[in-house]
């Protein structure tokens, strides 16, 4: 008996925005994250946040994003958590998107890849960040597994830290930016999945900060797939900023914020407030 393909992961993102809105959140333990909450920076409050995170918004939220390092620098005791937090956020609902920004060639990025996206492993996910810096082709096991898992990729387009411009705002010799070529990669990799104005699997990771500068405005977002959007919040975005950063693209937008739900806690019924608070305003900008 042939096993059905997987339902791709563009077509489940869609599926989850239109039932619980486009909002994605962080787990980003950061070590004074973890003070204010009143738990200590060691395994015990990582896992105490962590928990209290995915029990609060894992049933409510469409993403969520834990960040890896911040569950790397404790070791193998972190990654324990981080695969609990994965593995039980997946069960309530919540699509995990991990944010791990990998980056390699050959068998190291299909190594990456078997981490992430093989179904098989501890720390599966619906969807992994990954940084294209290294030639766009470079990606290529990592869009073979998600493709193969039903799994989706975020690729850095457009980030929302400054320093990003002066890689990203590069002109290549035929004229245009790196991350317009990117963008144009992200939307050939749509292109079969897309057909017939369904969502694809291979997205963009464009910050909300961004505004619409001259040299970011000739940028076309229309790439039949989804815009993870960075930098509400703690970073100076919010959600009012979308529609002018985005324009028609913002419809398959997935904004997100971590320290700006975060800090609401550790009480879960305030985390639960937070986040529909945001997820009300985006949802009022995005219709």
């Amino acid at each position: 008996m042939t096993t059905p393909a997987p339902t791709p992961f563009g077509t489940r993102l869609r599926q989850a925005m239109d039932a619980r809105g486009p909002l994605c959140v962080g787990i980003d333990p950061h070590a004074s994250l973890l003070a204010d909450w009143g738990l200590g920076d060691d395994v015990a409050g990582l896992e105490r946040f962590t928990r209290t995170v995915v029990e609060a918004l894992a049933e409510r939220v469409a993403v969520l994003k834990p960040q890896s390092a911040f569950f790397e620098r404790f070791g193998s005791r972190g990654i324990a958590v981080l695969e609990r937090a994965v593995a039980d956020a997946r069960a309530a609902g919540a699509l995990v998107l991990m944010d791990a920004k990998r980056g390699d060639i050959g068998s190291t990025m299909a190594a990456y890849a078997s981490a992430y996206l093989d179904p098989a492993g501890p720390l599966f996910s619906d969807a992994v960040t990954v940084s294209p810096y290294l030639g766009f082709g470079s990606l290529r096991p990592a869009l073979d597994a998600a493709r193969a898992a039903g799994a989706g990729v975020f690729v850095l387009a457009l980030t929302s830290n400054p320093e990003g411009t002066e890689v990203q705002h590069a002109v290549r010799p035929d004229g245009s930016t790196v991350a317009a070529t990117v963008l144009r990669a992200l939307k050939a990799e749509n292109a079969a999945e897309a057909a017939g104005g369904r969502l694809g699997s291979y997205g963009a990771v464009v910050g909300a900060t961004l505004g619409r500068a001259p040299e970011e405005a000739c940028v076309d977002l229309a790439i039949d797939g989804p815009l993870l959007a960075p930098g509400i919040g703690a970073q100076g975005a919010t959600p009012a900023d979308l529609p002018a950063v985005f324009g028609p693209a913002i419809k398959n937008v997935v904004p997100s914020v971590s320290r700006g739900v975060l800090r609401h806690g550790p009480d879960a019924a305030s985390l639960v407030a937070a986040a529909s608070r945001m997820a009300e305003e985006v949802r009022a900008v995005a219709e």
